[in-house]
């Protein structure tokens, strides 16, 4: 008995399924990409009266690298993401140590650490900048209860920004937890067992036994959370608003305040697409990292 072809090919099959979301990426991401890059090229201001896009060249690009603010709000990011990150990855690669076991009481542990991680920034920011007020916030009033002045903590360009990353550390350190965690569990408990009869001690087999077989696991940890760090905005957005001055104006604060604030709309393509890149360089390295990484494991 001959058997019937199909009606279409497989890879055609496959293009069929992926038309539906490939035409939604296209309208929502793509379109809107290329159009920001056309208007990055362009003046246009919609404050002005009967605004339309006029081509500047790279004038807009060079406006950005002279633009003092740029630089203040980019080094206000990188301080923001280089201290939320590593104080995150040491707190997490400490409790993922605590962690590790399947004990009932680790299990909950781990339960009640992940509330921080599923709370909605935004909702997260507004809890703490309630707590942290000077005047009606819960962590000003037990200062006071111990006889200590109340801090304005996001009011004061010295606490302010170090406030920021404190909140973002309470809310990934979860995440990065977790994951470490999970990445522990994979290690043979065989090697740390041979470790151990061989009377090496904790350090050592920490250094020298888990960190080598949890190192892929902590790159791509890092890369992950060291990235996501420079998208923060809402976190900003609701408990400072990149005051008090710009000491907490974030990249993608700035870009939002001058396309939305200002309507400087080819200014703010521009500097967004200077921030794409910037990501795409810094993505580009960590994963020739992560390459060399798994060519060194196996």
């Amino acid at each position: 008995m001959k058997l019937k072809k199909p009606a279409l090919s497989d890879k055609a099959t496959t293009w069929l399924f992926l038309a539906p979301t490939s035409l939604i990426v296209i309208i929502a991401v793509v379109a809107p990409l290329f159009y920001s890059l056309f208007l990055s090229f362009h003046r246009y201001r919609l404050i002005e009266a009967n605004a339309r896009p006029t081509f500047i060249g790279l004038t807009n690009y060079i406006n950005v690298f002279q633009d003092h603010r740029f630089w203040d709000t980019g080094s206000n990011t990188v301080i923001f993401a280089v201290s939320s990150v590593l104080i995150a990855f040491v707190l997490g690669t400490i409790l993922a140590m605590m962690l590790s076991g399947d004990s009932k009481a680790t299990r909950i542990t781990i339960s009640l650490l992940l509330i921080p991680m599923i709370m909605a920034p935004v909702a997260a920011g507004n809890m703490w900048r309630m707590m942290l007020d000077r005047t009606t916030g819960v962590v000003n009033y037990l200062m006071m209860l111990v006889g200590m002045s109340p801090i304005p903590f996001l009011g004061d360009p010295r606490y302010a920004l170090p406030t920021l990353i404190l909140v973002d550390v309470w809310r990934i350190t979860p995440w990065v937890t977790l994951l470490l965690a999970s990445g522990l569990k994979g290690i043979p408990s065989s090697t740390v067992e041979a470790a151990v009869v061989d009377g090496a001690g904790r350090f050592y087999i920490f250094r020298k036994v888990i960190i080598p077989q949890l190192y892929p696991v902590m790159v791509v940890v890092f890369m992950i959370r060291f990235i996501d760090s420079f998208r923060v905005f809402d976190l900003v957005f609701v408990m400072t608003g990149g005051g008090p001055g710009t000491s907490t104006m974030m990249l993608p604060n700035f870009i939002y305040n001058q396309g939305l604030g200002a309507f400087n709309i080819g200014y703010s393509a521009a500097l967004a697409f200077v921030f794409i890149m910037a990501m795409s360089v810094l993505a580009t390295i960590f994963l020739i990292i992560r390459h060399k990484v798994i060519e060194s494991t196996k």
